[in-house]
């Protein structure tokens, strides 16, 4: 098995543990990043991803708490990557 690094989540007094490949986070790691920040960035990206497939893919109407929710998910991932989620991977509505 490969070497391992596990990331610990703490959130509104909840945890978890992430293991994860060691040399993909360093492979995935820019200028120098750490893990945590590396992991960080997977799990905004992978949020922004679902929020936008629900909003813009969905079939039908879809809850305005929901559009508000991926609105502000985007503009956090803006503010994380100094670029809009259209811009990093090239998908506009």
């Amino acid at each position: 098995m490969a070497d391992t690094t596990t990331v610990r989540l703490e959130a509104d007094g909840e945890s978890d543990e992430l293991t994860v490949p060691t040399a993909l986070v360093r492979l995935l790691a820019e200028d120098g990043e750490g893990t945590t920040e590396v992991v960080g960035d997977m799990a905004m990206l992978a949020l922004a991803q679902q929020a936008h497939g629900i909003v813009h893919h969905s079939r039908g109407d879809v809850d305005p708490q929901l559009e508000e929710a991926e609105q502000t998910t985007m503009d956090l991932f803006e503010e994380r990557f100094g670029q809009s989620y259209a811009e990093m991977t090239g998908h506009d509505h």
